[in-house]
This record gives C-alpha cells, structure tokens and sequence, in this order.
C-alpha cells in the first residue's frame, strides 16, 4: 500500500521539473554482420525556480539513452542563485577547451546565449542573462563549463550569513 502512494508522489516531483535534450549523437561500431548503432543523450532538467542539473547517458536505443541522462540529471541538481530573473553577478568558467561567461542583464532583456546555454538557462528559470561561448563549442564541454560558472554564483543571503552580516548591511 505505502508504495503504491510513494510511486504517486514521484510521479508528482517527475511533473514539475522541464526537461531539455541538447545533444542526441549515434555511435557505429562494425562487428562481423555489419553496423552496431548506439546512441548517448545529453540533456538539462530543471524545476524554474533556480535548480537544474545534467545528465548523459548511453544505451542501444534512443529512447533509453535520454531516460538514463534524465535519471542523471535529476540526482545532479544544484541550486542556481537567481535575483529578479537574471544572476546576481559576473561570472566565468572553463572546461578543457570551453570557456562561458554569464552576466547578469536588465528586465526585458530575455536570455541572449548559444543553444546550449539557453537551455540551461530556461529549465533554471532564469529569464534575463547575457552570455558568450568561447573556445571548444563541444556540447558537454560547454554544458560542464556552464554548470562551473553556476558553481561560483554567489547568493546573498548566504554570503551576509557566511560574513555574519545582515542582508540590508551587504548592499551598502
């Protein structure tokens, strides 16, 4: 009984957050009688209300590979530090090859990124930033990157906590 009512509830949490597929690619491997195909997936999930996460996954038909990155990305959430649809600073990351600037933008600006950014950036919620690619446009490194800036946004009520600060004293 108690588990029938646990398979609702995450039903539930399944419907709230948007799911985004970046990158489907198909793999060949020729064996004996022929092509081998199999396919890896690279999507973003997010709730809107600044928490989102990545996933890849591979497997042998499509659709299990994007099941597997959604799984992925569902346990790799972080919280992503919005203040009025936009981040609260300046940030930069890199990975490998990949660099991804992100900066904050006014009210009405919309999201001005590349594919993959924006992806990122909509399933988080965020509904003003300005961002550049540089480098590799490679879509996991730049998905990595991304998700590296994310990492240093700084939120304000937690840095006045961490500086034992109140929050009306940090914006002097």
């Amino acid at each position: 009984m108690d588990r029938h009512r646990d398979f609702g509830k995450d039903r539930l949490r399944d419907k709230e957050f948007t799911e985004k597929l970046i990158k489907l690619n198909r793999t060949a491997k020729v064996v004996k009688g022929g092509r081998r195909f199999s396919f890896s997936a690279l999507t973003v999930v997010g709730d809107q209300k600044g928490r989102v996460g990545f996933g890849f996954g591979k497997a042998g038909d499509v659709s299990e590979a994007i099941r597997k990155s959604v799984e992925r990305a569902k346990r790799s959430m972080v919280l992503f530090p919005l203040k009025d649809g936009t981040i609260p600073h300046e940030v930069q990351a890199k990975f490998k090859g990949s660099l991804v600037l992100l900066r904050p933008a006014c009210s009405g600006t919309g999201i001005i990124a590349g594919g993959t950014v924006r992806a990122i950036m909509e399933v988080a919620g965020a509904t003003d930033v300005l961002s550049k690619s540089l480098g590799s446009n490679s879509a996991i490194n730049v998905v990595r990157a991304t998700f590296g800036a994310v990492a240093q946004l700084m939120d304000a009520r937690k840095l006045a906590r961490e500086r034992g600060k109140a929050l009306v004293d940090m914006w002097g």
